[in-house]
């Protein structure tokens, strides 16, 4: 039975990786002769200033000898024949000449390396679509594999090619052989095309393949009973049952921003909206904060009384205080290693992985545990699962530990932000990142206010922060209830905005590029009682809310799916995107961009709320800063190209920052619990008040771990087996 069921999942974990790998192809065919045209028109001309003055100057010498020679009358005026051969390079470089260049190449491209292996991922892979609309792409697709192996060029005559939706734009031309409509189709072209076009749909999942897990047919990551609970599922939500209790909440706060908005512009010293520029929003940068003038004091107090402190010890102290042997248990049915030895080698293989280093590296320390023992370890009772609960318990015993004197009363506001890793690139899931440079991962972090990660994941460099968002913000394991997620520029969009409406959290992003941003209209007629946002209103008609409200139940059901997890969230949103056509995703497009725009109107006129975004991302981008300093080994690269290895390494850094994190906090409460400690702080020093320091960590060194030495932090916990 339980081979039966590794033997299934593993057979649709590779199917995912088949469609991955099919989809990536189709893309890296595209962007490679993109570049490789982009590199030759670059290298065969330079750009000709101007061109308004030349042409002016040649036809005025033309007017004079109509009769001339070219090479008399025009090239001097032109500056000789080079000038005019830039001139016409540039012009074969628009946008038409470069498309067909690029449509050339990727066809050649494509016949000559990638067929091969194209042709024989149709033939493994079984599509299939819910929406006659793509219809066309499956009929194709059977066309392609029937004429697979005859070296022909086109198709006969006699057959029937679907071209709906397959052979567009540009590649017409191409796609016959002669006359469009009147000819045959050539083969390659049309099979470029069908890929094409079959990529955008499997991304949306308007196609979906049999027997995978995350490209299967989305109809299965809606919750099957959602007509049998639905009262239930709304409740989960705390979303009324008739669509209208939730619209019209909405359109009020929606119309209650924009007017505040229109109100407070003119005391607004720091925004500008205006008609003209290459923004219509200019936000002047925040002022600086005073700065903290006891927070040096404090850490060189903490340095003072507990010295330099091993990062392997805080670890230790960490996984004795919490208990580390409560959250490993043992891959078979029973475990035979002592207690107290199983707790030192867990922590030796944690801190091996957390830091990069390996476990041969922190088999040599000085411990009284070899290499072997702790591989084994790491076999037998280092889980992912494990360490997730692990991670978890250490987030809420942080939040146990904490004193709302030093820190505040806890909100349920974190930030979350990915950052890239080095790895290894003998792997589907390591790709070239187009914002960070280089091949590798990326690892997306939530993180509270005070420095306390509650969520990280391994995402490959393609995958969807807003999905990464959703997931991290609703299934985060620790106690705490995520009430607002503060994101950067990817981590938003309009999907974002409704889902998380939706789910009950709010999204508040730092946009980048907040100048061109744009406000929805309420209603048709609510632009005359805004006359000042005029500039940055969106051409388009107002909300569409009579959509909103036909497909209000579908919307709740998505969401009770994220919710319920009866799909991965990466999948589920998957049907969010650009290519997808189902009016539940133009629906989900209009209750974003009313929170959108509920959110923009609150940002643009309040200072403090632009302060609270910016110091959320501050506290996220200080965490990520603190991973070159903990995952050190390896000159930081992740050093396997195993998938389960790479999310190790993950969740274990994980683990060691929290211990630091968790072990500063208990310092800084110690140091604080005295009066003249108490006395001598500000509110500014509160406010800038951080566990995520290291000044005081010993990161480098040998690797000793003595369980009977502890860190005198309050009470101290027992000895595991004690």
């Amino acid at each position: 039975m339980l081979l039966s069921a590794l033997l299934v999942e593993r057979e649709r974990e590779i199917t995912d990786t088949l469609v991955e790998l099919l989809i990536s192809t189709v893309h890296t065919i595209n962007a490679r002769a993109d570049r490789r045209v982009t590199e030759e028109m670059v290298a065969s001309f330079k750009k000709v200033r101007n061109k308004n003055a030349l042409l002016a100057r040649m036809a005025e010498a033309s007017l004079k000898r109509p009769d001339g020679a070219v090479r008399e009358v025009v090239y001097p005026v032109a500056g000789g024949e080079s000038t005019l051969k830039e001139v016409v390079a540039e012009y074969k470089a628009s946008s038409p000449e470069f498309r067909r260049n690029v449509q050339v190449k990727l066809r050649a491209s494509y016949s000559n390396h990638y067929r091969v292996g194209m042709i024989k991922l149709l033939r493994t892979l079984s599509f299939r679509s819910n929406n006659d609309t793509h219809a066309p792409v499956i009929t194709g697709i059977e066309l392609v594999l029937r004429h697979a192996e005859p070296r022909v060029q086109s198709y006969p005559l006699g057959e029937s090619v679907p071209l709906d939706g397959i052979v567009e734009g540009d590649w017409v031309e191409l796609a016959w052989r002669g006359v469009p409509g009147a000819s045959r189709i050539v083969r390659t072209v049309y099979e470029v095309c069908l890929f094409k076009a079959l990529r955008e749909r499997l991304r949306c999942k308007e196609i979906w393949v049999e027997g995978a897990d995350k490209f299967r047919d989305p109809e299965q990551d809606l919750p099957p009973d959602f007509v049998e609970r639905r009262r239930q599922y709304y409740a989960e939500l705390s979303k009324p049952l008739d669509a209208a209790e939730f619209i019209e909440p909405l359109r009020a706060e929606m119309a209650g921003e924009l007017r505040a908005l229109q109100e407070a512009l003119p005391n607004c010293d720091w925004l500008t909206i205006s008609a003209r520029g290459a923004g219509r929003i200019t936000l002047s940068p925040l002022e600086a904060d005073p700065e903290p003038k006891n927070l040096r004091k404090l850490k060189n107090e903490i340095r003072t009384r507990w010295g330099l402190v091993p990062l392997l010890d805080m670890l230790k102290e960490t996984a004795l205080r919490i208990g580390i042997l409560d959250h490993f248990a043992p891959a078979g049915s029973r475990g035979g290693l002592d207690r107290a030895e199983l707790a030192e080698r867990l922590i030796l293989a944690i801190f091996g992985y957390g830091t990069n280093i390996g476990i041969r590296a922190i088999g040599a320390g000085d411990h009284g545990h070899t290499e072997e023992e702790l591989r084994y370890a790491r076999r037998r009772y280092l889980s992912a699962e494990g360490a997730r609960r692990f991670a978890a318990a250490i987030a809420n015993a942080t939040f146990a530990a904490r004193q709302d004197l030093i820190w505040g009363t806890g909100t349920g506001a974190v930030a979350s932000d990915s950052t890239h890793f080095g790895a290894f690139d003998q792997n589907l899931f390591t790709q070239h990142h187009v914002r960070y440079g280089g091949r590798g991962v990326l690892i997306y972090w939530h993180v509270d206010k005070k420095s306390m990660a509650i969520n990280s994941q391994l995402l490959s460099c393609t995958a969807s922060e807003v999905a990464a968002m959703v997931e991290g913000a609703m299934h985060h394991r620790t106690e705490m209830d995520v009430e607002a997620n503060y994101v950067d520029s990817h981590g938003q969009s309009e999907i974002g905005f409704g889902i998380t409406k939706l789910l009950g959290f709010e999204l508040k992003p730092r946009l980048k590029r907040i100048n061109v941003t744009k406000l929805y209209l309420p209603e048709a007629d609510f632009r005359a009682q805004i006359p000042d946002l005029t500039p940055v209103l969106a051409r388009r008609g107002p909300i569409r809310w009579d959509l909103i409200a036909q497909q209000y139940d579908q919307l709740v059901k998505y969401a009770t799916a994220i919710n319920n997890r009866t799909a991965s969230t990466e999948a589920i949103l998957r049907r969010f995107t650009r290519a997808a056509t189902h009016p539940t995703y133009q629906a989900m497009l209009e209750v974003g961009r009313a929170q959108r725009t509920v959110f923009l109107c609150r940002y643009l006129r309040s200072r403090d709320e632009q302060r609270e975004v910016n110091s959320g991302l501050n506290v996220v981008e200080s965490w990520n800063g603190a991973n070159a300093q903990i995952f050190y080994g390896k000159a930081g690269d992740i050093a396997s190209n195993r998938r389960d290895e790479q999310e190790m390494a993950v969740l274990c850094l994980h683990i060691v920052q929290a211990a630091m994190v968790y072990i500063n906090t208990l310092m800084i409460q110690d140091v604080l619990a005295e009066p003249e400690w108490a006395a001598s702080f500000s509110p500014v020093d509160y406010r800038g008040l951080t566990p995520l320091m290291w000044a005081h960590v010993a990161m480098h060194g040998e690797f000793k771990l003595n369980m009977n030495s502890r860190l005198t932090l309050g009470t101290a916990a027992p000895l595991p087996g004690a």
